[in-house]
């Protein structure tokens, strides 16, 4: 099939589980036209269709649950219990059981798409390079949480930008249209620091490849400031639709827990949602809101150290015997396919 009948298949299967937004889903179908490194995105089920075949190569790399669909802009910050600033993965939404090697290619083919567009200045193989330095040394070490506090300092400048002051995300937030439907008022009130607390729900259109779930967004006035709990549908991942296995996918709540991570205390997932605290530290962080002078082959680093965080408690030894295996160049010729493959699926989705 080509991408736009996997497309439809796609979302047949995603209506099947979960209730799709009509109109969130024709913005997606938009977005997806805009450049190959949004269409990597929000496509991550045609990923795993063509990964096997492009990178055959890889496929004997030892599985692990990983994050699947991972990319530079899926990285974002929350505070831990103890209100310290943490910087990692921002969400597990198609955590799946894939060869580890999968992880490490879809990061840096869209590192290698978005240099391509010019949003990084950075080159190829310095990308590719950075990304499995970070990795490496990250699993030699047994991983590290990433706390934007003594040792975190270059990084906080990077995550706490000017569009990411309160006067610019409380507006943008408080923007959405009031929500109808069935809304899980129960989690959402069981998310608030005071389940009494009164809140209005609005609707939110956020994300690429998960334009079409239904999104809420629970905001309340605590201690005289805004408080904000997001509801976002929950949907097996898009393995479970390419094998037709339930195994192929992971169960995200025990991940969470077994990775070398500062847990989001807030961040909730069952009963078909997925709960968390919004706040302007509490986000994404995308490509556009970084400051133009950033150091990108230590921050691509640092994304190649967090996938680490989430791959060394599954076997550590056979992870790094694995890569000590690996050819010279090998993340670099398999994310520059992947970036070529990726582009003529964007051509064909461009010509539908």
């Amino acid at each position: 099939m080509n991408i736009r009948e996997v497309t439809r298949a796609f979302e047949r299967w995603a209506g099947e589980h979960i209730t799709l937004v009509p109109s969130d889903l024709a913005l997606k179908h938009r977005r997806l036209a805009e450049s190959p490194f949004v269409f990597l995105r929000g496509t991550f089920y045609r990923w795993l269709q063509i990964w096997p075949d492009v990178c055959a190569r890889l496929a004997d790399a030892p599985v692990v649950a990983g994050i699947g669909d991972i990319h530079i802009e899926n990285f974002g910050t929350w505070r831990d219990t103890e209100g310290r600033l943490i910087w990692g993965i921002n969400d597990f939404d198609e955590v799946c059981r894939l060869p580890y090697t999968n992880d490490l290619v879809r990061l840096a083919t869209s590192a290698v798409l978005a240099s391509r567009e010019e949003r990084l200045s950075i080159t190829t193989r310095e990308l590719c390079d950075a990304i499995l330095e970070g990795y490496t040394t990250s699993l030699e070490r047994g991983g590290r949480p990433l706390v934007l506090a003594e040792r975190g300092r270059w990084l906080r400048r990077i995550a706490l930008n000017d569009l990411r002051d309160p006067l610019t995300f409380w507006p943008k937030l408080t923007m959405g249209r009031a929500a109808t439907g069935r809304i899980p008022h129960t989690r959402l009130r069981d998310s608030l620091p005071d389940p009494k607390l009164p809140y209005r729900v609005l609707r939110r259109v956020a994300g690429v490849g998960s334009l079409g779930r239904q999104r809420f967004v629970a905001l309340a006035d605590w201690n005289s400031a805004l408080i904000a709990r997001e509801a976002k549908a929950w949907l097996p991942s898009a393995a479970v639709f390419v094998t037709g296995r339930m195994s192929a996918g992971a169960d995200a709540t025990a991940l969470l827990a077994r990775i070398v991570r500062a847990p989001d205390p807030t961040l909730r997932i069952g009963d078909g949602w997925i709960i968390r605290r919004l706040a302007p530290d509490c986000s994404r962080v995308e490509l556009d809101e970084l400051p133009k002078s950033r150091d990108e082959e230590r921050l691509l680093a640092t994304m190649g150290w967090e996938i680490a965080n989430v791959h060394v408690n599954q076997g550590r030894a056979r992870l790094r015997g694995d890569l000590k295996k690996r050819p010279r160049r090998w993340l670099e010729r398999a994310a520059v396919a992947m970036a070529d493959a990726v582009r003529q699926d964007w051509r064909v989705w461009n010509r539908g």
